[in-house]
């Protein structure tokens, strides 16, 4: 079967989370970012409202294929907190995140391994706390049937998992429904063997669909 080349994963929606290593408190706040413009925004608006924190860091990646990534220590040890948030969302695969992790600082040191651990894992706990969703292609796809197949037909959907966007009765009977761009070919094959070739097809609109993960528990991973 072909991948979708458009299908891709992201937060379900902007939030936060705060958990506390050794008195510090991490708050990781996470946003859907479509471009530098709105990622640099994000940044600058939790960076006001955090504004006498001791560090706000961040990382952002963009674009399906991480065209366009950056991260920022603000002050702490070299690589030891933008770069293990940009890992942490490309290790969960995510796309087009912007993260902000603010430290406010609670009188004991790290060390390096310590704060890699805990700027990753504060973005890893934050996308959990949210939920995830895979954001696929989807086509449009009207096929007509006659009176006598609607039965049959509204199983064989069932049976698929298919929900019925809308139905049309005339001279007969026209369905629309949304699948992922890549089993359009495999469907229309199938209801075409299953009706005996009795059935004609339309494409429609392209969509994006959101559909969100189960379980996705990523320190599990």
């Amino acid at each position: 079967m072909s991948i979708n080349p458009q299908a891709y994963l992201t937060i379900k929606e902007n939030g936060s989370n705060e958990i506390v290593i050794k008195k510090s408190r991490f708050i990781c706040n996470l946003a859907r970012t479509e471009d530098v413009d709105a990622a640099q925004k994000f940044i600058e608006t939790i960076t006001k409202k955090y504004h006498d924190a001791t560090h706000n860091t961040y990382a952002y990646t963009l674009g399906l294929n991480d065209n366009q990534v950056k991260a920022s220590d603000n002050g702490e040890p070299s690589r030891t907190a933008g770069i293990p948030e940009l890992k942490a969302l490309q290790l969960m695969n995510l796309k087009n995140v912007t993260a902000v992790v603010t430290r406010y600082f609670g009188g004991t040191k790290l060390g390096a391994g310590g704060l890699i651990r805990a700027y990753s894992n504060s973005v890893t706990e934050a996308a959990e706390k949210i939920g995830v969703v895979r954001c696929s292609l989807q086509q449009e796809l009207n096929f007509t049937i006659s009176y006598s197949n609607v039965d049959s037909v509204n199983h064989f959907l069932q049976q698929e998992n298919i929900a019925i966007v809308d139905q049309t009765y005339g001279t007969d009977v026209t369905y629309t429904i949304f699948l992922d761009i890549e089993k359009i070919d495999d469907f229309q094959k199938k209801l075409t063997n299953f009706l005996s070739g009795n059935v004609s097809f339309k494409l429609g609109e392209q969509r994006f669909n959101e559909t969100l993960l189960k379980n996705n528990n990523f320190h599990d991973k």
